[in-house]
């Protein structure tokens, strides 16, 4: 059985991370037309592109690393496709259905945040310069991602909550409304 190593890891992580672009590169068309905002459709539209490129890099990798270009089935992403599938799914209608939309992408986003700076640590700590310069740049354009979801959703969840769609809404003080607005984990 061959030994097992830092860089047999590093290799795995990068397979997971390739299929997990490439699940993104098939899902973002569809989350993309779901959305009602066109600022929210455009974004998506550009991080699909920005996705392309990921793998791209990703591939790129692969060939510094003498590694063929393939995959390893990623299901946690599978998972979170599946979730954000499910969102589209619900007759939500809206800026409600584009709260639910971004709350679903932030969790892609969050998971690609942690994936990416694991391999980026792995590359730094394998002597991968050039490898970990590329995802170092990806790991950044994932962040920069999450927080324009993050300032997208302060208009939209505001919008969603003016609806009034599902119930009846409570009356908030203005600190209580700032502190919704901006709350994440």
């Amino acid at each position: 059985m061959a030994e097992k190593t830092l860089k047999t890891v590093f290799i795995d992580e990068l397979r997971d991370l390739y299929n997990s672009e490439q699940q993104l590169i098939k899902a973002l068309p569809k989350v993309a037309k779901a959305a009602t905002s066109e600022e929210l459709r455009k974004g998506f539209e550009e991080h699909l592109q920005q996705t392309r490129e990921h793998a791209a890099r990703i591939e790129k990798i692969f060939g510094w690393l003498g590694e063929p270009v393939k995959g390893k089935k990623c299901k946690g992403m599978q998972g979170i496709v599946a979730e954000g599938g499910e969102v589209m799914s619900e007759d939500y209608e809206g800026a409600v259905m584009d709260a639910a939309l971004i709350t679903a992408a932030q969790r892609v986003e969050h998971y690609e945040i942690a994936a990416y700076g694991g391999v980026h640590a792995f590359a730094t700590l394998l002597g991968e310069a050039d490898a970990a310069s590329l995802l170092e740049q990806t790991l950044e354009e994932e962040k920069e991602t999450d927080e324009k979801l993050t300032q997208l959703s302060k208009q939209i969840n505001q919008e969603a909550l003016q609806s009034g769609v599902g119930g009846e809404v409570r009356e908030m003080k203005p600190k209580q409304r700032a502190k919704a607005a901006t709350a994440r984990y």
